[in-house]
């Protein structure tokens, strides 16, 4: 049954479970592209703070810290024109497109250390893949999804791959692993087959002026807000209760922690931000680790275990939560009152700040990779503090320096390895007596859960088929051939959600087509092949 679109947006209210750019963008299309009235749409959110992943916070005193940072990229069709309709958060009269334009045109990405070993750099102008590697890479491209069922990476290229210089760029800009999701990882080669060539020194990548909190989540916050929409925060969703005939799905009511309910009326909706890359995490501190939580702990992951019971629709999350050790890693952030490591930085990189990128540690156990940004990285970040990030793929692996994982290392821990491999712990001991650093290490049980291995239906659909009311978004609803863990797929299950239930005169935006043009196609040709 083809779902019957809404004529009555004004009399509709709208529920949306969740505060991440999915919930934020879907509320900004319901307002101005549906009729929505502002003080008609309500955001629910379990967590103080909205933005979900897009997060950063902090002082001086106490630290900064950012769980992680969205890579960007000028043909992200859906994100850039929604944030062409947002005022910047410090000038009204520019929107957060054009303020990001305009900074990644003064800071243009050329990484000129971008793999390290033995503190060295690497020579990355080849990937050094073999032919049959090369041929490997060219025929996924070519097969269907479908055929590649639950397949991992590792089930298709052989183990010699994984040590290339094409797999340490490829996996830290990503954060694919070995046994991420063969179908996922092919998706990305087509949607990005345009940055193939440059990805050695990660051009075409962009960033935001600041941290993606003050750069996108104030902005968008403070936008809707004028606009008449309530944010409800500390609000957590644990069930919801549903119709369900033959033909038609219908969500009914919405239960609270509190014990509260909101029934829904014939004319509302709710919209479902299912799974979370960042629930349940937790940061450590100088002195003490990070702890690792899982689904007890967390807000999204127990309410779509319960929905999904009541109807195959509503997808599967137990593929994409249940195994932690497969898709944990460990953040970093730094805040130095002190100048010493990025002045080294700027001088063996040759890269000024926010034009290097990632820097990533080949010969650490941990598969560490930092990456120092344009400086202030916070909007009340004060001219004598700096600030990086930093993560690592495998933090059950003890350290080459520090003899713990990473899993049970301290921020002070964490930076004496970092400094290990890049030979300046002398340099830094000064820095580090004077107490003028602070490192703060955050556990995050869920960020490679978009990653693992799947089945089609193991993500619902946006819409679900015979859905009247509700629709599922973010990474964990299924947008065709789109690439998860990048906001541009957050952007567009909003589009696909709000024009799908409601009658618009808007078209959810094509996704830019890379693989079926023959300049990229033949440079991704000859880079792979350098």
């Amino acid at each position: 049954m083809k779902t019957k679109k809404n004529q009555n947006p004004k009399d509709s209210k709208v529920f949306l479970i969740g505060s991440g750019i999915s919930s934020l963008a879907s509320a900004v299309y319901l307002e101005k592209d549906a009729g929505i009235p502002g003080k008609n749409i309500q955001i629910l959110e379990k967590d103080k703070i909205p933005g979900g992943a897009l997060d950063g916070a902090g002082d001086k005193e106490k630290g900064f810290v950012v769980r992680g940072g969205r890579m960007h990229e000028m043909h992200y069709e859906c994100y850039w024109e929604l944030l062409s309709r947002i005022p910047s958060l410090e000038d009204p009269n520019v929107s957060v497109r054009d303020e990001s334009y305009e900074f990644n045109e003064r800071f243009v990405s050329n990484a000129q250390a971008r793999l390290l070993k033995d503190g060295k750099k690497l020579d990355v102008s080849s990937y050094g893949l073999s032919l049959k590697q090369q041929a490997d890479f060219l025929k996924l491209t070519y097969v269907s999804e479908k055929s590649l069922g639950n397949k991992r990476i590792e089930d298709w290229f052989d183990q010699a791959f994984f040590e290339t210089i094409f797999w340490n760029i490829w996996a830290t800009v990503f954060a694919f692993q070995k046994w991420s999701s063969l179908a996922e990882m092919r998706r990305y080669m087509k949607r990005f087959i345009h940055l193939v060539d440059g990805l050695y020194r990660l051009g075409g990548v962009m960033r935001t002026k600041y941290n993606q909190y003050d750069t996108v989540v104030r902005p968008m916050r403070r936008y809707l807000e004028e606009k008449g929409v309530k944010f409800k925060m500390g609000k957590e969703i644990v069930d919801i209760d549903f119709n369900l005939s033959a033909d038609k799905k219908t969500a009914t009511v919405l239960h609270l922690k509190d014990k509260n309910e909101i029934v829904l009326g014939k004319n509302d909706f709710v919209f479902i931000t299912n799974g979370s890359l960042v629930d349940s995490t937790d940061n450590g501190t100088w002195d003490t680790p990070a702890k690792l939580k899982g689904i007890a702990e967390s807000g999204s992951w127990k309410l779509w275990k319960k929905i999904a019971e009541k109807d195959k629709a509503f997808g599967n999350p137990s593929t994409f939560c249940d195994n932690i050790d497969l898709q944990k890693w460990y953040s970093f952030t730094a805040t130095m009152k002190d100048t010493t490591f990025h002045d080294y930085m700027e001088n063996f990189s040759g890269n000024v700040d926010g034009t290097g990128g990632l820097v990533t540690l080949t010969d650490s156990n941990w598969f560490m990779s930092f990456v120092i940004t344009r400086q202030p990285h916070f909007q009340n970040q004060p001219d004598d503090v700096k600030i990086f990030w930093g993560y690592g793929l495998y933090p059950d692996r003890k350290g080459n320096y520090v003899n713990k994982k990473m899993a049970k290392c301290t921020g002070a821990e964490i930076l004496e390895e970092l400094y290990y491999h890049l030979k300046i712990q002398d340099l830094m001991k000064p820095v580090t007596d004077a107490g003028k650093v602070n490192c703060i290490p955050v556990a995050m049980p869920f960020v490679d859960s978009l990653f693992m291995p799947r089945e089609p239906g193991d993500r619902p659909d946006v819409v679900p088929k015979g859905a009247t009311n509700f629709a599922f978004l973010g990474q964990f609803a299924e947008a065709p051939k789109d690439c998860v863990f990048t906001v541009e797929y957050s952007v567009r299950t909003a589009q696909m959600a709000v024009y799908g239930l409601f009658d618009t005169v808007k078209e959810v935006h094509p996704m830019y087509d890379s693989a079926h043009n023959p300049k990229y196609l033949i440079s991704a040709l000859k880079s792979i092949s350098r």
